[in-house]
């Protein structure tokens, strides 16, 4: 089944000339297709509303400050289950945890600053999809 998601390559990896590794892992992965994609330093009102479920923890802020650090790419990823798929092309947030080939197993250094986010349900896609991209 054909499914949308949504991906940022997060400012660690614009800072650190990544984003074009990781778009080719993308699309070297057959049957994927990049629709759309964006280079924008994302506002504080896009991202409290992609990052208010975790309002009031520890982590909300310092996540905050970081994502407003710097442009981020965002994309629309299409292809048979490419929500799953990429959600393992990323790996663990936790890069010490994540496999050697995944994303984050390769190039994260620490668990805040961790290159990627990909959608990690059909239910988030779609809700994030309108929120970053509300005219796909």
């Amino acid at each position: 089944m054909s499914q949308r998601t949504l991906v940022i390559l997060k400012p660690d990896a614009v800072r650190r000339g990544l984003v074009g590794e990781i778009i080719g892992r993308i699309e070297r992965k057959a049957g994927w297709t990049i629709l759309a994609m964006e280079l924008r330093t994302l506002d504080e009102e896009t991202l409290e509303a992609h990052y208010g479920e975790h309002k009031g923890k520890v982590f909300y802020e310092p996540l905050m400050g970081f994502m407003a650090s710097g442009p981020s790419v965002v994309l629309v990823v299409e292809g048979e289950r490419v929500i799953e798929g990429l959600r393992q092309l990323a790996g663990p947030t936790d890069p010490i945890a994540a496999a050697p080939g995944s994303i984050r197993g390769d190039f994260g250094t620490i668990v805040r600053e961790n290159l990627i986010h990909a959608s990690d349900g059909e239910e988030s896609a779609e809700r994030e999809l309108k929120l970053f991209f509300p005219g796909l």
